[in-house]
């Protein structure tokens, strides 16, 4: 199983909606809280591509993206396909 990181902040609901889904998979992952370190948020949006806002979610090597493109990929079917890589 590819590892999985989630860059995320206290107050965001859609970290806490990301990180609901991936526990209810059973998905152990990394989350980097940018509030309480705030020089790691320059990392995550270097790895985003530019983006600015939490949750910034990556499995494995890929940049999925946030809390949206992750509960779009589950409504596919290719989470768990990603996941198992």
């Amino acid at each position: 199983m590819p590892s999985v990181e989630i860059y995320t902040s206290p107050l965001c609901g859609f970290c806490h909606a990301a990180k609901r889904l991936l526990n209810e998979k059973g998905v152990s992952f990394a989350e980097v809280d940018v509030l309480a370190n705030p020089d790691r948020k320059p990392e995550m949006i270097q790895r985003a591509n530019g983006g600015r806002t939490v949750p910034q979610i990556f499995i494995g090597d890929a940049h999925v993206g946030g809390c949206d493109d992750l509960y779009a990929l589950e409504r596919a079917g290719k989470l768990d396909a990603l996941l198992e890589a």
